[in-house]
């Protein structure tokens, strides 16, 4: 797996991206809107076109972040949406962003392992995660919490960056994320190390069909597999 800078603090990977992600909340949302050009917020829209056509009352997002996504998921006039993250600096973000929408009577924000789900089983009708399953320690115990909370035909969705295929998108990407991704996040957030993680991250994940047999073998069914721009990120399908 991928190297995480010593600078952070902790002897697990848990533990040390807990602490980067700390480091990084204020400037997050900024950085990943202007490093992306704007298309992680399509790349969101779409995943939550997918989950509308569940019409889930109960969602879990996972890996939560600022809530970007669980604030999204919000229009599909479900009954509860709780938000978890091993980061209070990005959960302290969100809350704000949740109170400024007068969100806070749907959605939940709670510090957690995503290994450890402080939940009940079968309590979800839907999962979500958006950038988060390649930060896990232990990507296979996540995914098996996931199906565990998840509801007897609940559907889960996560979206993550992949490692596009296709000549010159391949080779752009390869240039844009060792150079470019680095040095903007140094000159934004002052924290370079954090954006030499990602794609060092990214590398190291398993995407395409590599993670759907990952998907399958912790039980979920009726997998699918959805690439975005060119392959640059998917979103996985999974039911349980």
């Amino acid at each position: 797996m991928s190297v995480i800078p010593q600078q952070y603090e902790g002897s697990t990977k848990r533990e040390k991206v807990e602490h980067m992600f700390d480091s990084i909340a204020p400037k997050y949302d900024l950085l990943n809107h202007v490093l992306s050009g704007g298309v992680d917020k399509t790349w969101r829209k779409k995943l939550i076109k997918l989950l509308a056509e569940e019409k889930p009352k109960t969602i879990l997002d996972i890996a939560t972040g600022t809530a970007d996504l669980a604030i999204a998921a919000s229009t599909l006039n479900p009954k509860k949406i709780v938000g978890v993250d091993i980061s209070q600096g990005m959960l302290d973000v969100g809350k704000i962003k949740i109170k400024e929408k007068k969100l806070e009577g749907l959605i939940e924000l709670k510090q957690a392992d995503s290994e450890k789900l402080p939940f009940s089983d079968n309590c979800f009708d839907a999962i979500t995660v958006a950038f988060g399953v390649r930060n896990f320690e232990h990507l296979d115990l996540g995914l098996k919490e996931m199906y565990r909370v998840l509801k007897p035909g609940g559907i889960c969705l996560i979206l993550e960056f992949s490692q596009p295929q296709v000549t010159p998108i391949k080779q752009f990407y390869q240039f844009y994320s060792k150079y470019i991704l680095p040095a903007a996040g140094q000159l934004l957030s002052k924290q370079r190390s954090a954006y030499d993680y990602l794609p060092e991250s990214v590398k190291a994940f398993p995407y395409g069909d590599a993670f759907i047999e990952i998907f399958k073998k912790s039980g979920f069914v009726g997998t699918k597999a959805y690439p975005l721009t060119f392959g640059i990120a998917s979103i996985y399908q999974g039911k349980k």
